[in-house]
C-alpha cells in the first residue's frame, strides 16, 4: 500500500538501465539520513514516532483513499499490524512544523514514511508482509546468497508531495541500503481500485513491458492471483498507460525495476497489487550518480 509520487523527473525511455559497482557504507542508526531545508530523513527512534508514523498512514490510507478500516483500526485511527513491531519506520519529519502536545516535548511533524523489513530480521519473525499475496520463497531460494530489503506502507502528506520530499525519502531509502549491505528490493506498489478489468491497460502495459525476468521472476500466490495480461501486446498504447500508471510504480520503473507476475486484488485496502523487484545492480547509473555513490547528496 504506497502512495508516493515518482523519485526523480527522468527524461528518455524509462527501461533504460545501467550498472555500476556499488559501495558498502556504514552509518550510525540514530542519525539523520539526509537533510534538505527545514526537512530530515531518518529513521524513527521511539515507539511513539512510530505510531504517529501509523497515524499518518491511517489518515491517507483510509481517509484519503478506499482502505476498510476493522473496528480496533477505526477505535486507534491508527494504520497498525504486526509487522510494525520489527520493521525500521524511515520518517521525514519538518523541523518548521513543530507539533505542541500537552504534557509530552514539542517534535518535528512527520510528514513521510516508509517501512523498511530486512531480510534477517524477517527471517527471525514470519517472513516478510509481502509473503501473504506473492510467492516469494522460490526468488529467495534463488537467490540464497543475496540480502532483501522490503519497502511498504509508504505515504507522505499532502502537503509535501512534492520533489524534495520524495528525494529525501529515496536518500533515507539509498543510504539505509549502502549502510546494511542489501542486495534487492521487494514489496508491494498500488493501483486504486479493486476492478481488474478497469485497469487493463496499465497491467497489460506492466506484463509485456516490465515483467521480471531471469532468476528474479515472482508470481503471485494461486489463490490470490489475477492476470495482468489482459490485453494483446499490440493493443496496449505505451503513452497512455503510462499517463494512467501511479507515480510509485512509474518511479520504480525508472529506477530499473521489473514487475512480478500477476497481480492481487486487496479488498480490504481498496487496491490492486503488483510485486516490485528492482536489484540494487540494475538501479540506473544515473540515480546512483544523483544521490551519490555514498549516499551524500542530501547528507545531514
Amino acid at each position: 500500500m504506497s502512495l508516493l509520487p515518482s523519485p526523480l523527473p527522468v527524461a528518455g525511455h524509462f527501461l533504460t538501465q545501467a550498472r555500476m559497482p556499488i559501495p558498502f557504507v556504514r552509518r550510525t542508526p540514530a542519525a539523520p539520513l539526509g537533510r534538505m531545508g527545514s526537512l530530515e530523513v531518518r529513521l524513527a527512534r521511539s515507539a511513539a514516532e512510530v505510531r504517529a508514523a501509523q497515524a499518518l498512514r491511517y489518515s491517507i490510507f483510509y481517509g484519503e483513499m478506499q482502505a476498510t478500516a476493522d473496528s480496533r483500526t477505526f477505535l486507534r485511527r491508527r494504520d497498525a499490524d504486526a509487522f510494525d513491531r520489527y520493521c525500521d519506520h524511515l520518517l521525514v519529519v519538518d523541523h518548521d512544523d513543530i507539533e505542541i502536545r500537552p504534557f509530552r516535548r514539542p517534535r518535528p511533524r512527520i510528514v513521510g514514511t516508509y517501512r523498511l523489513l530486512r531480510q534477517k530480521v524477517a527471517e527471525r519473525h514470519g517472513g516478510f508482509y509481502t509473503a501473504g499475496e506473492f510467492a516469494l520463497q522460490p526468488l529467495l531460494a534463488r537467490h540464497a546468497g543475496l540480502e532483501f530489503l522490503e519497502l511498504g506502507r509508504s505515504c507522505v502528506m499532502k502537503p509535501y508531495r512534492s520533489k524534495r520530499t520524495v528525494e529525501l525519502l529515496w536518500q533515507g531509502i539509498w543510504a539505509y541500503v549502502l549502510n546494511h549491505g542489501i542486495d534487492a528490493m521487494i514489496g508491494c506498489a498500488s493501483f486504486e481500485g479493486t476492478d481488474p478489468d478497469a485497469l487493463a491497460l496499465p497491467l497489460s502495459f506492466l506484463h509485456h513491458h516490465a515483467s521480471a525476468d531471469g532468476d528474479w521472476w515472482v508470481e503471485a500466490r494461486p489463490e490470490r492471483a489475477v492476470t495482468m495480461n489482459r490485453l494483446p501486446i499490440e493493443a496496449v498504447d505505451m503513452r497512455a498507460a503510462l499517463t494512467g500508471m501511479p507515480p510509485l510504480i512509474k518511479g520504480y520503473l525508472r529506477l530499473g525495476a521489473m514487475v512480478g507476475r500477476g497481480a492481487v486484488v486487496d479488498r480490504p485496502f481498496g487496491t490492486t497489487d503488483v510485486m516490485i523487484v528492482l536489484p540494487v545492480d540494475r538501479i540506473s547509473e544515473r540515480y546512483v550518480r544523483y544521490y551519490g555513490a555514498d549516499a551524500s547528496r542530501y547528507a545531514a
